[in-house]
This record gives C-alpha cells, structure tokens and sequence, in this order.
C-alpha cells in the first residue's frame, strides 16, 4: 500500500508539472493580449495595470508581488514609461528570472523605433521620457514587431514549445496583416485632419496616418492646464480652424468641455490601451474603436 500511495503521489507530481503553464506577467493590457495570442493554451498571463487609470502612475500594489515572484517571464512596455512603478514591485518581487537586465525580462521597446526623442532634458520641460515617446501601442503596425519579439524570448527561455510559440506567431502575422489592410483603408478618411490633444498619446498613430497634432492642452508634459494657456490654444484653435479635440479616459476632462464650447470643437474619446473604454476588450477592438471614433 504504501508503494501504491509513493506511485500515486509521483504520477501526480509528474501530471502537474507537465500541465503546469508557463507564467507571464504582463505590465499592461495590450501586451497581455499580444502574449496570449503567441503562447495560448501553453502560458499563463497576469496583467499588472488597469486600462482605465494613467499607465504612468500604476499603484504598485502588494496583491501584484505574487504574480510577479512566480512568473517565467516579464514583458513591458519599456522607453521609461513604468519607471515609477514597476522597479518597487520587481524589488518585493525578489524573483532573479524577471529582474530588468535578464533573460526572462522583455522591454518591447527595443522592437520600436522611438519618437519624440529630446535632445537634452531638464525639469523646465515637464515630465518628458528620455528615451522617446513611450505611447507606441496607439499604431497597430508596432503590434507584429512586438510580437515577434515575445516569440523570441518565449521561445528561448520555454524551447521545448518553440515550435507551437512559431505557429502561433505565423497565424497571428497572416491575420494582423490582414486586419491592418482593413484598418489602414478606414483611416484614410482622416489624413490632413488637425487635432490637439490632451497628452501625447497619439503621436505614433497621428502621424502614420497624416494627421496633424498642432497643441496640446497640457502646457508641458505632465503639467496641468493653466488659464493662460488654455486661453491661447482656443485662440489657436479658432484661427487655425482646429475642430477636433483628442481626450483620453483618465485625465480630467472640463479643460476639453470648456474650449470646446468655446470654440465648437468636437470632443473624441479614444482608448489608450485595450479595455480602457467600452467594447475594446480585443486589440482588433482597441483599433477599431479608434478608427471609427477619430475618422466618421
């Protein structure tokens, strides 16, 4: 009996582990989806902030630390936009495989050609990222570049699925490619639109499609909206003949309200990542929203 219980107690150590899925902890939601999409059945995701809230000022919560101390794999955004959050919980965390600088640490924006590069920073500029304009995911060309990416570190760290993570990835690649066709012909209806504004956020997308971002409501990144400055963009706005406002769900919305009723402007909200307003729970979605949103 005892024998029998030995062999029951291996067979079932031996099912968990051959079961056990692959942990990745992803930082924000966009990059959970583009994981999912590469491991499948074969991963796990956690995904570290919220959608709804500023992807700059994540709460580094101690109910995250788990997730982070038993994941294989860490992928983020990168260009500095988790700086002020994700260093403290990798730190708790203690887990060696995901540290930043490690084989199981993924910064996306190595796949990116960066924008918005400052040529010298300084505190009189706001709170500008160093390294370019982290807000790269609002263009859905940068999508298979990352995902390529994930597939890389995948499939070195977990080789024995290489080969799944490689079809999976051509699968994806076929569909986005097609999805990007669609997407591309629907922003065309765009091009030579002026817009402002609140932040930065959709720089990567504007100018890909020829829109033109011509201010911002925010007087320098990071800075809230003075009465001075928002009297000038609606002076701005009125001769320039900008009638399109851009707002994103988590910054404070009376400053758009109040310049639209000033000078007729319309005011769009758009997502900035996936599940950040209604019906974006996809990233085919998260586009889509977008292109219907900005261009009809």
């Amino acid at each position: 009996m005892p024998t029998l219980k030995k062999t029951l107690l291996l067979f079932t150590l031996l099912s968990t582990l051959t079961f056990a899925k692959f942990n990745v902890v992803a930082s924000y939601p966009y990059l959970g989806k583009i994981v999912q999409a590469i491991g499948g059945d074969n991963v796990h995701v956690k995904v570290l902030a919220s959608p709804k809230r500023d992807p700059h000022f994540v709460i580094p919560k101690p109910s995250l630390i788990p997730a982070i101390a038993r994941a294989n794999l860490l992928v983020a955004n990168g260009a500095g936009l988790e700086i002020g959050w994700l260093p403290p919980l990798l730190k708790s965390a203690n887990n060696p495989k995901v540290r930043i600088g490690s084989q199981g640490f993924v910064d996306v924006s190595r796949a990116i050609h960066l924008i918005d590069v400052p040529k010298s920073v300084s505190r009189a500029m706001g709170d500008i990222h160093p390294e370019g304009n982290p807000h790269f995911d609002t263009d859905p060309h940068n999508v298979l570049p990352i995902a390529k990416l994930i597939t890389k570190k995948l499939s070195a760290i977990d080789a024995a699925h290489k080969n799944l993570y490689a079809k999976n990835l051509q699968t994806f690649t076929q569909t986005w490619k097609h999805f990007l066709h669609t997407f591309d012909t629907g922003m065309k209806q765009c091009k030579g639109k002026k817009v402002i504004q609140y932040h930065e956020l959709y720089n990567y997308l504007l100018r890909r499609y020829g829109i033109k971002s011509e201010a911002n409501i925010e007087p320098l990144p990071g800075i809230a909206p003075s009465s001075k400055h928002t009297l000038e963009l609606i002076q701005q706005m009125k001769k320039e003949h900008i009638t399109t406002i851009l707002q994103d769900r988590y910054h404070e919305k009376k400053t758009a309200k109040f310049i639209a009723e000033k000078t007729g402007a319309k005011v769009i909200i758009l997502p900035h990542d996936v599940g950040s307003v209604s019906g974006t729970e996809s990233l085919q979605s998260f586009y889509t929203t977008i292109e219907e949103r900005l261009c009809h």
